[in-house]
């Protein structure tokens, strides 16, 4: 049962006429639970992004094998080659299919509201804008999160479960895997708030997830390569970006180019993007007419 029909029917915990107590934070997280459980769309994108994002990085070490049993030459001026678990078993195409369902999903659960007029009975049941938007920045926030650590921890064990009958498997102890596993993880919530404030701005199917793309695929194209140390900066700041450089094995000797990202710089990148991004659904959300 929404938000709204709960007003309806009389709770008083959601009445709308102002006579009845406010209602509590957590009956608008349930409320805004139920909503984006009801979409079958969300089931579809969640369910199938997860599957297809650990198959892919399952597939990419069990496609190694042969590569692992049998090595190529080391090419001249460079040591031995050494195998990377964390490059293929967290691999950059699951993660960028894990940014992509997460980002459309926190920009359908706006969008998708003012699509159908039902924001216009979600806002009448609970007048406070802010406290809908922070429940749905809740909402997603969990959702996502779950996705995120379900497809980096079952890739994660997964492959390196498979690795160790060739011995270059992994240990989450290992240096370095926590901070991986996690950034994996984590780059799925952060996306998915980046999806809600774009869906709150544009408030459009097609515009959101198009802005979704630009921002989280496009844009960082602008400022890859070496050649200009403010653009690769700016690089290093992007979500995508900055979750590569963390995911990066420390073991294994990685090219990061002329103007690397720090791991600390990475982080915070990661942080100030999911706070800007819920500041910007939330502040949107509460100011604009519907």
């Amino acid at each position: 049962m929404s938000s709204a029909s709960l007003a309806v029917s009389g709770d008083p915990l959601l009445s709308a006429d102002g006579d009845g107590p406010r209602p509590r934070f957590t009956d608008l997280v349930a409320a805004e639970w139920i909503k984006l459980r009801s979409l079958r769309s969300t089931y579809w994108v969640l369910a199938s992004c997860v599957v297809v994002a650990v198959v892919v990085n399952l597939n990419a070490v069990r496609s190694d094998f042969t590569y692992i049993d049998h090595p190529p030459p080391p090419m001249p001026g460079r040591g031995p080659v050494t195998y990377d678990p964390i490059f293929h078993g967290l691999n950059q195409i699951s993660a960028d299919l894990v940014m992509l369902a997460a980002a459309v999903v926190g920009a359908i659960t706006v969008f998708g509201e003012y699509a159908t007029g039902m924001v216009r009975t979600t806002f009448a049941a609970v007048p406070d804008r802010r406290a809908v938007a922070l429940a749905k920045l809740v909402v997603v926030t969990a959702v996502t999160l779950v996705m995120g650590t379900t497809v980096s921890t079952v890739s994660f064990f997964g492959s390196n479960a498979m690795l160790a009958s060739r011995h270059v498997g992994l240990s989450i102890t290992d240096p370095g895997c926590i901070r991986c596993v996690a950034a994996y993880a984590l780059i799925a919530p952060v996306c998915a708030l980046v999806g809600m404030a774009l869906g709150a701005v544009f408030r459009h199917a097609t515009a959101s997830v198009v802005a979704v793309v630009a921002l989280l695929f496009l844009v960082p194209l602008l400022f890859g390569g070496d050649r200009y140390k403010l653009l690769r900066q700016i690089g290093n700041t992007l979500p995508g970006d900055a979750q590569s450089r963390l995911v990066a094995n420390p073991a294994a000797p990685i090219d990061f180019g002329k103007y690397p990202a720090s791991v600390h710089g990475s982080w915070i990148a990661l942080a100030a993007w999911a706070v800007v991004s819920g500041v910007v659904a939330v502040v949107v959300i509460r100011r604009r007419d519907v």
